[in-house]
């Protein structure tokens, strides 16, 4: 059976493929035998509304219950929502948060105005694995402690990762991995 695997990116990253490490993941979880990856420019790239990704990521991305997310920034509040309502085998959350930070393309987004269906994530996936670091400059540490302790997530916290924004990301590899076993 293939695991499916889709890697949402946060918004404003311009071409995906080209933006912090989401190309060289694509790339070398394609490599592993029995996973598909899919990794796309997603439409309403900027405000990241979750009125288009949620239905882009079920009707275009196909994730379903063999799919592993790997949400981004705004890519993990989508996979967070997402869970509520559907079904995957699992969520893997970078730079995760809870409010919009009284950003205004934040709030615009749709991600935040309604409490976190916390036990429908839970019920929804075989695992939540988190990735944070003290040092985000736009997450701060409370929101991605709040996320933790409502999914009670696999945290892996970090103090010098800042957004995981670097070109590679070796730690996420080996998760996913373990995760595929």
């Amino acid at each position: 059976m293939t695991t499916k695997i889709a890697i949402i990116p946060g918004n404003g990253a311009g071409d995906v493929f080209c933006a912090n490490w989401y190309g060289w993941m694509h790339k070398k979880l394609n490599q592993i035998s029995g996973v598909s990856c899919d990794l796309r420019n997603m439409p309403d790239p900027v405000t990241a509304k979750e009125t288009v990704w949620i239905p882009f990521m079920h009707d275009e991305m196909k994730c379903d219950e063999t799919t592993i997310i790997i949400g981004h920034s705004s890519g993990a509040e989508a996979a967070m929502r997402y869970s509520e309502k559907y079904p995957v085998r699992g969520i893997i959350l970078v730079s995760a948060c809870v409010t919009d930070l009284g950003d205004d393309n934040e709030r615009e987004s749709g991600y935040y105005n309604r409490p976190w269906e916390w036990q429908n994530i839970k019920s929804n996936t075989t695992f939540v694995v988190q990735f944070g670091s003290t040092d985000d400059p736009f997450i701060p540490w409370k929101e991605q402690q709040q996320v933790a302790d409502g999914l009670e997530s696999d945290l892996k916290k970090y103090n010098d990762k800042g957004h995981f924004m670097n070109t590679s990301f070796p730690e996420l590899i080996n998760v996913v991995k373990e995760k595929l076993h």
